[in-house]
């Protein structure tokens, strides 16, 4: 069983920043990749950024390019999204996916449950 729990959200200006964590935990061999999808109201979720845990390989949606960044921690099973010059357009609940090795031979995909970002003045 392997636990994905994001932090870190909520209500933020126009222009301001967030930075968000997601940790997996539980019966995790290794980590291949994780990544944040984002789902705003009434929109079909979307992919924001991923990272590949080994190389160190990351990816971003041309929306959000050059304004958000994702990072993990190689010590521990987090990954974060740092947020800046929000707009409401980003406002959506943040999801986080991570891909792992949870048996010698198999690997799994496990969604958190997401995190709110609310961009408002």
């Amino acid at each position: 069983q392997v636990q994905v729990v994001e932090s870190g959200g909520g209500l933020v200006q126009p222009g301001g920043s967030l930075r968000l964590s997601c940790t997996a935990s539980g019966s995790i061999v290794s980590i291949a990749s994780m990544a944040w999808h984002r789902q705003a109201p009434g929109k079909e979720r979307e992919f924001v950024a991923s990272i590949e845990w080994t190389a160190d390989i990351t990816r971003y949606a041309d929306s959000v390019k050059g304004r958000f960044t994702i990072s993990r921690d190689g010590a521990e099973t987090t990954v974060y999204l740092q947020i800046n010059n929000l707009k409401p357009e980003d406002t959506a609940v943040y999801s986080c996916y991570t891909h792992v090795q949870v048996l010698p031979d198999r690997y799994g995909g496990y969604w958190g449950k997401g995190t709110l970002v609310t961009v408002s003045s």
